[in-house]
């Protein structure tokens, strides 16, 4: 007996200072962000809240005897979103070039231009039945069983990046509610320098299909988008424009809709100070699945931002936000928002 034990405790004491010396790397990181948001909607009651956003992510990493660095993470969130443990894992090769395996996204979301716009987190609330979109990635979908492959930089010419993604049915069967089946996604950045302008183009296109019972939709989740960014110093200019379809919106997932939105903006960074300028315009033709085009949707949102970096990590942020938007081409919801408040980031 007494020998079983001196190998147990042999074993467990190895197990142990094994599990120790082949831990992956882990890294924390996260933010809290908290302030007031004054909303004034035409027409209706001003209102104030207090707005949280709260994150904090779990980074694991390790790289084997090859040079191949395997990543996952996970998320904790704000009050209303506990926490995201869908991340899949990244495998990154020694050539530069990556792959994500599970929940891996859509490759041509991975390549849309972030274009400049308020850093606060002011609002007007539009009414759920308007389907006008603001983003430039508002068609793009994936199942989580995907992939997504990311070249290395300089892929065929320098400066050029690009990634294609892909994705398949879970095998559920079909409910009322449209539900993506498959996609398949490519996008490219290209990365170049104008005399003392750095210029980043970024571009995108996605297709998927979907199903639900009875009537079939006439537009699946898809389309391109295209947007350019210029950087000279301290200031930012961007543009962007996307064209594309959706199904499976509105509160029970029985509309779709085809859409395009423009969007802009201007950043300026001067030393502690970061002045945000944005605009955005989106417009929705949007229908029951499988009915006729109905009347337009629209959002006009126009945003401005100043941020004040108070100690490293500590930023002050005071931002505005105005919205003109018509549902079934019948003006609603309009109105502007404030917002003051600090972000904590580490």
């Amino acid at each position: 007996m007494k020998k079983e034990l001196l190998m147990g405790t042999a074993l467990v004491s190895t197990l142990g200072a094994a599990s120790v010396a082949e831990a992956v790397s882990a890294t924390m990181s996260g933010n809290h962000q908290t302030g007031m948001e004054f909303d004034s909607p035409n027409g209706g009651t001003d209102t104030n809240a207090q707005i949280n956003d709260n994150n904090f992510t779990v980074s694991l990493s390790e790289t084997t005897d090859g040079g191949m660095t395997i990543s996952s993470s996970f998320k904790v969130m704000d009050e209303n979103t506990k926490e995201d443990y869908d991340a899949g894992f990244t495998l990154a090769f020694t050539d530069g070039s990556k792959l994500d395996v599970l929940n891996a996204g859509n490759a041509s979301s991975s390549h849309a231009v972030s274009i400049p716009g308020s850093a606060g987190a002011e609002g007007v609330a539009n009414t759920s039945t308007n389907m006008a979109p603001t983003g430039l990635d508002f068609m793009n979908s994936s199942t989580a069983f995907g992939i997504e492959y990311h070249t290395a930089a300089d892929f065929l010419a320098d400066g050029l990046k690009a990634s294609f993604s892909a994705s398949t049915d879970s095998g559920a069967a079909n409910t009322a509610t449209y539900r993506v089946d498959s996609h398949v996604a490519i996008g490219a950045t290209y990365v170049t320098d104008l005399g003392d302008t750095a210029v980043t183009i970024g571009a995108g296109y996605s297709g998927a299909e979907g199903s639900k019972t009875g009537t079939a939709v006439n537009d699946d989740n898809g389309g391109v988008h295209v947007g350019i960014s210029a950087v000279t110093g301290d200031l930012t200019v961007a543009v962007g424009f996307a064209d594309g379809s959706k199904a499976g919106v509105t509160d029970d997932g029985s509309d779709e809709y085809t859409a395009e939105v423009v969007k802009a903006g201007v950043k300026y960074v001067s030393g502690d100070l970061t002045f945000n300028v944005g605009f955005a315009s989106g417009s929705a033709d949007d229908h029951a699945i499988g009915g006729s085009d109905g009347n337009d949707d629209s959002q006009d949102v126009t945003s401005a931002s100043i941020s004040y970096a108070v100690a490293s990590g500590v930023t002050a942020i005071l931002g505005y936000t105005a919205t003109e938007s018509q549902d079934e081409a019948v003006g609603t919801d309009d109105g502007s928002a404030w917002y003051i408040g600090a972000n904590m980031a580490f």
